[in-house]
């Protein structure tokens, strides 16, 4: 009984230490900026809203409110993965053993997206507290498809750009055309930014209901694309080390 709990003693050590360790070179000296910046974004917009008597907020407030903290969080780290891989020169140490790279980058991304989902989960909390009733869990989870794209788009972008700076430029472009044409087809199956909270007046609830529902198919389907081509990307030695 005591050789078993000391062996789960020490699994769990291991993996809180390969945890800490991946973060460091995940995440670099830079990401505190990214996460402070969310936050204060959230929050002065959170206060804005507050005190603006003319705004009912609503859960699809909410939802907007957090969009744009979720992808803060989700961007330094997929978008300068591969940047950071190379300056603290782990590239050689991932691609000198055959299909590691492939674990070591599934484990990463899941400790990405679990941070954030986290964060995510604090910040709606707070809007709870401060706006209206609305399910948490539901929240962030619709939160996630949205973000989960962005992250994997900013991946499969660093394999092939190789440069963080040079991803994070291309991304902003492509952000931005998102941004745009997501107030053209705002009540769209193809809206990347569709928000499941806000039921427009003229449509439907049963469309409504179908055009969410494909939306987020959309959404996985494209998030798992690009996932896999960033990791097939990763095949290609030369062209990193």
């Amino acid at each position: 009984m005591k050789f078993k709990k000391f062996s789960i003693r020490k699994i769990l050590f291991i993996i809180l230490k390969l945890i800490k360790y991946n973060l460091k070179i995940i995440f670099g000296n830079i990401f505190i900026y990214f996460l402070l910046g969310s936050i204060g974004f959230y929050l002065f917009v959170s206060i804005i809203t507050f005190f603006e008597t003319s705004i009912i907020p609503t859960a699809a407030t909410v939802y907007y409110l957090l969009l744009f903290p979720g992808i803060l969080l989700i961007f330094y780290p997929t978008t300068f993965s591969i940047q950071n891989d190379s300056d603290t020169r782990m590239l050689e140490v991932l691609f000198g053993i055959p299909d590691y790279r492939y674990k070591v980058w599934f484990v990463r991304l899941a400790i990405i997206y679990i941070l954030v989902f986290c964060i995510l989960i604090i910040l709606a909390i707070l809007g709870l507290i401060a706006f209206t009733r609305f399910s948490i869990l539901n929240m962030v989870f619709q939160l996630m498809f949205p973000i989960f794209f962005i992250g994997s788009l900013a991946f499969m972008t660093s394999t092939l750009v190789r440069n963080g700076y040079g991803s994070m430029v291309i991304l902003i472009i492509i952000g931005m055309i998102f941004w745009i044409l997501s107030g053209i087809i705002v009540e769209s199956q193809w809206n990347l930014f569709l928000n499941p909270f806000r039921i427009p007046e003229k449509v439907n609830e049963i469309i409504w209901a179908d055009i969410k529902i494909k939306n987020r198919l959309y959404i996985t389907s494209g998030t798992i694309l690009m996932l896999l081509f960033g990791l097939l990307n990763m095949q290609k030695r030369e062209k990193f080390v």
